[in-house]
Parts: structure tokens; sequence; C-alpha cells
């Protein structure tokens, strides 16, 4: 029987995604890479969903990267490396532009493919343990456009040059400092906190959620906004999530928004 690398789980408004490959510390394959990028593509299509949290299986490492023993077969020359490369691309471009808020949580390693993927959601929470870098110079590996883009738009240039240039591995309180995950708690914790921030995330108007995150992301792209867009700032207006705000606030009770 098969067994699924990334295993996806519905409960309520949040899906749960896990890489599930603990035997080898969830290091990732081409064939993970394809999964879970047609995974974040079919719940971007979700409008009911609310939160996606991206985890592991194992709880000893969130992935160390892609699998070397995956580059004789896969990635042996540049024709297939193109291939995997885009495949890469598009995952991390599925993730990234999903319009679900998403939370990261992160045990232990997660280096290199790992660092990517965990970079791409908008929360990333880990443990006092955890490590993170992309010591590919010492595999004589180039790190893509793409990928980069990835690396820039999460630490900025200079860090990132940090990263590439020196191959160091970066403590969880380093990894903090410099943007590459959002919250270190002890380890322990991880899971806790989390749950924690999900239902923080959910416990508000969904259209709110999505609109910020829409909002962020297209206010990094370096032209200026139409008028179009800049009204679309005011639709909140017109939606019943509003309307059950507004009358929860003055009643000061707790909203029941429904996405509307």
């Amino acid at each position: 029987m098969s067994i699924e690398l990334i295993l996806v789980e519905r409960v309520g408004v949040v899906a749960t995604v896990r890489l599930n490959r603990p035997e080898k510390l969830n290091a990732l394959t081409k064939d993970m890479w394809l999964r879970l990028g047609e995974v974040f593509e079919e719940l971007s299509r979700d409008n009911e969903l609310r939160c996606i949290v991206l985890s592991s299986v194992g709880g000893k490492s969130f992935s160390p990267g892609n699998d070397i023993t995956e580059f004789e077969t896969e990635r042996a020359n540049k024709k297939q490396a193109i291939g995997y490369g885009t495949l890469m691309e598009n995952t991390l471009k599925a993730i990234r532009n999903c319009p679900v808020p998403t939370v990261a949580e992160i045990h232990g390693i997660c280096v290199g493919g790992g660092m990517e993927i965990a970079g791409c959601c908008d929360i990333r929470i880990c443990g006092t343990s955890s490590r993170f870098g992309a010591p590919i110079k010492n595999l004589g590996l180039v790190m893509a456009y793409g990928e980069i883009e990835a690396l820039v738009k999460l630490v900025g240039a200079d860090k990132a040059k940090e990263i590439l240039f020196e191959g160091k591995i970066y403590s969880a309180a380093e990894a903090l400092d410099i943007g590459i995950v959002s919250r270190v708690v002890p380890d322990e914790n991880v899971h806790r906190e989390a749950l924690e921030t999900v239902e923080r995330i959910t416990s508000g108007a969904p259209l709110v959620a999505r609109w910020h995150k829409k909002f962020l992301n297209r206010l990094e792209q370096n032209f200026p906004l139409t008028r179009e867009e800049w009204e679309e700032g005011f639709d909140c207006y017109e939606t019943q999530d509003f309307a059950t705000g507004r009358t929860a606030f003055v009643a000061k009770e707790k909203p029941e928004f429904e996405g509307r």
C-alpha cells in the first residue's frame, strides 16, 4: 500500500497539511513537491476555509530540504534540474499566493527547501531547538531565481546574501531576529501555540483576513494602485460580516461571522 507523502485533514474551517516522511526526517522528494503544490491549489479554491496549518509528521524535523539521493535520478543534469526547479517554484508560489491565512508549525530542523516552504507561510512558529539555513553552497548548488525571490521577500536582500554566501545554520533566536520565523516558543509548546494562533485567526471575519492578505501581497508590488483596487479597501462596509461585527460590538457579544 502506497504511503501518502502529504497528509491533508479538514476540521471545520481549518485545514492541516503535513509533510509525511518521518523516517527520512521529511526530506523532500519530487513527488512531495508536486503533491504539496496540488494540495495548496485545491485548498485555495475552498471559499469556506479560514486557515491552513502547514506542519510535519514525527516531531523531530519539519524538513532538512530535498532528498539528496534523488539528484542521481531526478536532477542529474541541467534539463532535469530545470523541470525540478520549475516544479519547486510553482509549489512555493501556490503556498505564497494562497488567499487563506497560513501558519507554519515548525518542529526541529527546517533547512533548505524546508525553510523555503515554511517561509512562504504567513505566520511561522518554531521551538527553541529548531535550526534553519540554506547551506547549498556546500553542494555546489545555486538557488534558482524563483526560490531566491521567496527568500528575499522573507528576509530582505542583505540577509538573503548572508544566508546564501555563508551557508551557516541559524538558531531559532537568530532566525527570529532576521525574520525567518515570526515566533519562538519552548519546543513542547509549538503545537499549542499554533492552535491558539489558528483560533485567533478564525475568530475574526474571514473575508477581512482574505482581504488583508490580498492587500499586503499587492503592496509588495512596485507599481501604483488603480482606483478600483483602492476602492476595494472599502468593500467590507457592504458585507454581512461588518453588520454582524458592529452589532456584536455594541452589544458586547462575541460575533459569529459567516463569511458573507
